[in-house]
């Protein structure tokens, strides 16, 4: 038994203990990451930087890959790390830091998602008063409140879950931190105020759930209204990259937290948890650019600026040589 005032480090859920396969782990892991950096990176860059991708659809686009780079970076370095110095610490503040950061990301980016569907359903439904709802300050603030409620609420779940007295030692059974392990640590009863302020967030999901369902039955219902195939096909396709990203982030956290004990197994719930915070941050950005030929354009666009320019470069520092 130990007290939680005790306790200066967690033992995280080692991937294996064959040291070849955490090297593997290692490798896999960096070439997600950095997937997922290069990304996400490409599409913050390429919306930052052309002035005709400067509409509230890749605002929010470009608040999504920064909330992804944000995710992943909280959890997947210190997992690579871990690998590759073959150990399973993590500090006491660090434990508190990852859960706190990856809860405020993930419910910020659950948020904005919201938001989007809000954007694709006014752009379908009500176009002739897209710019009067959708308005630069309008977006600003709808993605602000994403940010701050998603910060909030992570605040709120961090200190209440820290504030726990904890009676069953250090190791958690995920690699890395997440509330219901540390609560699985906590002394009997103690946790019950947690799940009141889960319960809380899982009535604020539902609502956002139904929201998006709602915007949805309305834009199929105006998209199928369009007489031409080619209009339909251009509506639907716009939605299309919204709707995968958005299916993949809540099937997958879904089944994580809400499968049935009686298939969970170790093996299973180290594959699904990697499944729903590892995976979306790297798949997202080639969901959005595989569908959508105008960020595309404008992404060729910017490489080959940035290739011309810097063979221009090397050309006149050669010519002065």
């Amino acid at each position: 038994m130990t007290n939680s005032s005790s306790i200066t480090q967690f033992l995280l859920l080692a991937f294996t203990d064959t040291r070849e396969l955490q090297l593997l782990h290692f490798w896999l892991f960096l070439g997600i990451y950095l997937a997922a950096l290069l990304g996400n990176g490409l599409i913050i860059t390429t919306i930052a930087c052309d002035h005709h991708l400067q509409t509230p659809m890749y605002f929010f686009l470009l608040n999504l890959s920064l909330l992804d780079l944000g995710s992943i970076s909280t959890i997947v370095p210190k997992s690579m790390a871990n690998s590759f110095k073959n150990t399973r610490a993590i500090s006491y503040l660090g434990c508190a830091s990852q859960i706190f950061l990856f809860f405020f990301l993930c419910t910020a980016e659950y948020f904005l998602l919201t938001i989007m569907a809000y954007d694709r359903y006014v752009a379908i439904c009500k176009p002739l008063h897209y710019g009067t709802l959708l308005g630069s300050r309008a977006c600003v603030h709808m993605a602000a409140a994403a940010w701050g409620a998603g910060f909030l609420y992570a605040v709120l779940h961090t200190a209440n879950t820290f504030s726990i007295p904890l009676c069953q030692g250090n190791v958690l059974d995920q690699f890395f931190c997440e509330i219901p392990q540390i609560l699985k640590l906590s002394c009997s009863h103690s946790y019950l105020r947690e799940i009141w302020l889960l319960v809380f967030g899982a009535c604020l999901f539902f609502a956002c759930f139904v929201f998006i369902v709602v915007s949805y039955v309305q834009i199929f219902r105006a998209v199928l209204r369009i007489p031409s195939e080619q209009g339909r096909h251009k509506a639907f396709s716009t939605c299309l990259p919204h709707l995968a990203v958005l299916s993949l982030f809540l099937s997958t956290g879904m089944f994580a937290y809400l499968k049935p004990p009686s298939i969970s197994s170790p093996s299973l719930d180290l594959v699904v948890s990697v499944l729903y915070s590892v995976v979306p941050p790297a798949v997202n950005p080639l969901i959005y650019s595989m569908r959508n030929q105008e960020l595309k354009n404008a992404l060729s666009k910017m490489m080959t600026g940035s290739i011309s320019e810097a063979i221009n470069s090397l050309f006149s520092s050669t010519q002065h040589s």
